[in-house]
C-alpha cells in the first residue's frame, strides 16, 4: 500500500472509522515507514487539541427548539418504520440491555425532572442523586468494556469513558493499565487519548513517563509524548533527554523527543 494511500486513511483511522482490518494494514505500514508516522504524529495531535477546544454555550431556545424537532422525528419514526426493525440497534446481550434500559430510564426522570423544574430552582437533592446514578452506569459500563477480550470492545470502553463527567479512580488505572498493557495499538493510543483529562494527577503524569520507555510501538511512544508536553510536565524532560541519546532508537522517535524537551525547558 503507498504513503500516499496511508495517508488518506490517517484521519479515518483517529476517527475511528476503519474496519479492523484496515486498520491493521494501515498500522503494519507506519511501523516500518518514518514518514507515515511522523504525519500520524501531527495530525493525532491536531486531532487532541480539536478535542480540547472549548465549546459555545448554547441559545436558551434552542433546548425548546430541539425538543419540537426530536418530536416531529418521533412522529415520523413512529409512523414511517417497520415494527420488526425499530429495536435494531437495541443490544443482544442480556447484561447490556438491563444496563441500557436503567440508563435510558434514569436519563428520562433526569430529563423529566429538569423540564418541570421550577425557575430558579437550582438545587435539587433528587436531581443530584440521578445525576449520580446514571455516572455510575457509565463508570460500569467503561469498566466492563475495558475488560473484554475483543479489542474493539476495549476501543468502545475508552471512548465510553469520555461520557464520565467527573474524574474517577477506577477508570483512571483501568485506562493506564490499557497504555501498558493493551497488546492492541489502538487501544493504547485512545486510552492516552482519554487520559488527557486525568494528566493533573502527579500520579496519572508519573505513570505516563514510566509507559515511554517500555512501548514496542513508536506511535505509541510519540503519543505520549506530545500528551506530556501538552499537560506541560517538566518532570519528564530526563527521560526525554534519555531517549533521544539512545541511538537504538527510531531516528523519528529520538527528534520528537529531543523536541520534546525543548519545549518543555523554554521559560515560561
Amino acid at each position: 500500500m503507498s504513503c500516499e494511500r496511508i495517508r488518506e486513511q490517517i484521519p479515518e483511522i483517529l476517527a475511528g472509522r476503519l474496519d479492523s482490518a484496515a486498520r491493521e494494514r494501515v498500522i503494519a505500514h507506519v511501523e516500518t515507514c518514518s514518514a507515515c508516522r511522523a504525519e500520524v504524529a501531527d495530525l493525532g495531535a491536531v486531532w487532541r487539541g480539536l478535542e480540547n477546544m472549548q465549546m459555545p454555550e448554547p441559545d436558551p431556545a434552542m433546548k425548546a427548539r430541539f425538543m419540537e424537532v426530536l418530536e416531529a422525528y418521533q412522529l415520523g419514526l413512529c409512523s414511517a418504520t417497520p415494527p420488526k426493525s425499530r429495536w435494531s440497534w437495541w443490544p443482544a446481550h442480556p447484561v447490556w440491555q438491563t444496563a441500557l434500559a436503567a440508563m435510558l430510564l434514569l436519563a428520562g426522570l433526569i430529563g423529566g425532572r429538569y423540564l418541570m423544574r421550577p425557575a430558579g430552582n437550582e438545587t435539587n437533592p433528587q436531581m443530584a442523586q440521578l445525576q449520580n446514578q446514571v455516572e455510575g452506569l457509565r463508570q460500569m459500563v467503561t469498566l466492563s468494556l475495558l475488560q473484554q477480550q475483543s479489542p474493539s470492545a476495549r476501543l468502545r470502553g475508552v471512548n465510553y469513558s469520555y461520557q464520565i463527567a467527573q474524574p474517577d479512580s477506577d477508570v483512571e488505572q483501568a485506562l493506564l493499565r490499557a497504555v501498558t498493557h493493551d497488546p492492541n495499538v489502538n487501544v493504547r493510543l485512545a486510552a492516552i487519548d482519554a487520559l488527557a483529562k486525568y494528566a493533573a494527577s502527579p500520579q496519572v503524569r508519573r505513570a505516563l513517563r514510566d509507559a515511554v520507555p517500555i512501548q514496542d510501538s513508536p506511535m505509541v511512544q510519540v503519543a505520549l509524548i506530545d500528551l506530556l508536553v501538552q499537560v506541560k510536565d517538566s518532570d519528564a524532560v530526563p527521560a526525554l533527554q534519555k531517549l533521544a541519546a539512545d541511538a537504538q532508537s527510531d531516528e523519528m522517535l529520538r527528534q520528537r523527543a529531543a523536541d520534546a524537551v525543548k519545549k518543555l525547558e523554554a521559560p515560561k
